[in-house]
């Protein structure tokens, strides 16, 4: 299934009870919200394109650029954003199934 986002796009192409993998599309110069999770655990893999993984809170944040094959664990309760600053990315999530749990400290496109 390929969902819109304002962002660009996700496919997800694997769910199960213990796993759920999504293939994301993020286009030049946008971000995806600056959030944390409660329950999921998720790796990212960049595909295509150089991703910016900021980690961290407020003035504690640190930007990871990250290129082809290189990826990223984003364990629970770490506050992160992905961005797509120089040119469009195409990345692999696998994560834990809990869909549902975004919340959401920052949006560009006034989500909640």
């Amino acid at each position: 299934m390929l969902t819109p986002k304002p962002w660009g796009y996700e496919k997800l192409w694997a769910y199960s009870d213990k796993y759920v993998g999504k293939i994301m599309f993020i286009k030049k110069g946008h971000a995806l919200s600056r959030q944390y999770h409660e329950k999921k655990d998720e790796s990212i893999l960049v595909l295509e394109g150089v991703l910016s993984a900021q980690i961290g809170k407020e003035e504690n944040i640190t930007t990871y650029k990250m290129g082809r094959f290189e990826s990223i664990r984003i364990k629970q309760g770490t506050v992160h954003r992905f961005y797509a600053e120089d040119q469009d990315c195409l990345v692999v999530e696998i994560s834990t199934p809990e869909l549902e749990d975004v919340i959401r400290l920052e949006d560009n496109y006034g989500r909640k």
